[in-house]
């Protein structure tokens, strides 16, 4: 039986404008804007990347940085919106972008769990039955009622990725967050995922561990100055990476 489909680039473009002289101020910038003296340059961030993940599958993407890894997961997660192409996305998307995405530092551990958990589209009755999980997985004791300004960043990434796969998602994405924390941490998060997999969660991972994608990922993609360099089974998209990674 064929698999469906959880998520579908076709020709998936972003562009950014920026101004090719740098400025010492924003009221710099302003003034030469309203005298039409910037000029402007675009840059692509991703250039016509097609992708089709299956349901239920692990997919890795790797790359140098700035390759546009984290531009692609936005566009998933519908913080970005394509400048050309199009995203389809079949499920609700968990997404952890980044370390504290939707934290308020001035605000408490406890406060930011139902901060992040309405974020994600939960309302307060199921945050709240889902609470003593939470605590549990992050193991932030003593400090759940401090601000998270105090935190280390291992600590706000085990809030994060507690509050973000409380729930089971049905497309989760993970930018990185696995580097962080110790070896305890990292294997209790494999175990969840694990666990999604069993599930049906379809999971986007970006690392710039290879092992991690080549044990989590049965395919992957490799970007390169935001267009694919190569896609396929995760053992051979590293391997070509690597090859690539040595010869320059």
């Amino acid at each position: 039986m064929t698999p469906n489909p959880a998520i579908i680039l076709e020709n998936a473009s972003v562009k950014y404008r920026s101004p090719e002289e740098s400025y010492w101020s924003f009221k710099e910038f302003a003034i030469n804007l309203v005298r039409n003296k910037v000029k402007m340059k675009d840059f692509w961030a991703l250039k016509k990347v097609s992708l089709v993940v299956e349901e239920g599958e692990t997919f890795g993407i790797i790359g140098r940085n700035g390759a546009g890894k984290s531009t692609l997961l936005k566009l998933v997660a519908r913080v970005l919106a394509p400048t050309e192409g199009r995203v389809v996305t079949f499920g609700n998307v968990s997404p952890m972008l980044e370390l504290g995405a939707g934290f308020h530092a001035e605000l408490t551990g406890r406060e930011n769990i139902f901060l992040n958990g309405t974020l994600l589209g939960h309302p307060v009755r199921e945050i709240k039955q889902h609470l003593p999980e939470i605590l549990d997985f992050a193991q932030i004791n003593g400090y759940i009622d401090a601000p998270v300004r105090t935190y280390s960043s291992g600590m706000v990434a085990r809030l994060g990725f507690a509050v973000a796969t409380s729930w089971v998602p049905e497309i989760l994405i993970l930018d990185e967050i696995l580097a962080v924390g110790d070896e305890e941490f990292r294997a209790k998060c494999y175990h969840r995922i694990a666990e999604f997999q069993r599930n049906g969660t379809t999971t986007l991972i970006v690392s710039h561990d290879m092992n991690t994608i080549m044990k989590q990922c049965r395919r992957a993609v490799w970007l390169e100055h935001g267009t694919v360099q190569s896609e396929g089974p995760a053992v051979d998209v590293i391997n070509a990476y690597h090859n690539s990674s040595n010869n320059n």
